[in-house]
């Protein structure tokens, strides 16, 4: 899938899950966009090898348990500035745990949100078998195919509407 697709996919996804706990959407997109950027980012950046004229997914990013890893990452370094932007910017009645569950839980789910468009694809993703990494793919579309980006992206968009309407229902 193309980096786009992956950023609002799971932004929609993690805004859909912070606002069971948060009530505040804006909070709520501004900590799930931070987090889908940088870890899809990590994701693809760190897991495509140059191989003559391709790119080519490795098993280094591109399996769920170290896509978790990857996804974790960024969240722990949000967490660390969090009470900054929890005090500071935000001036909300949430402490600092609430968050700091938030955003470690959006961590763990960025990851294997990242694996399940990739599993689509004509390259899918990397799954351990006998101690050897094989490619497993549902449906192989090229990573490319508009209609199936949209569908990703319309996703996530649904699920941002929903977070939104969550959080607004929530806040009455």
């Amino acid at each position: 899938m193309k980096l786009r697709s992956h950023y609002i996919f799971s932004t929609g996804l993690l805004a859909l899950f912070n606002s069971m706990i948060i009530h505040e959407f804006y909070i709520n997109l501004f900590i799930s966009s931070i987090i889908s950027v940088i870890s899809n980012s990590l994701i693809d950046r760190i897991g495509h090898e140059i191989k003559g004229p391709y790119i080519a997914r490795s098993p280094r990013t591109h399996t769920i348990p170290r896509s978790i890893i990857w996804g974790i990452i960024p969240s722990i370094i949000l967490i660390v500035i969090s009470e900054i932007l929890v005090t500071i910017i935000f001036e909300t009645d949430y402490s600092f745990e609430t968050y700091f569950v938030c955003i470690f839980l959006d961590g763990i789910i960025v990851g294997p949100s990242h694996m399940l468009l990739d599993v689509f694809t004509e390259k899918g993703i990397y799954v351990k078998k006998n101690n050897h990494w094989n490619r497993f793919a549902i449906a192989h579309f090229k990573y490319n195919n508009p209609i199936i980006n949209g569908i990703a992206i319309l996703c996530g968009i649904i699920m941002l509407y929903y977070s939104f309407l969550l959080s607004s229902i929530s806040s009455l």
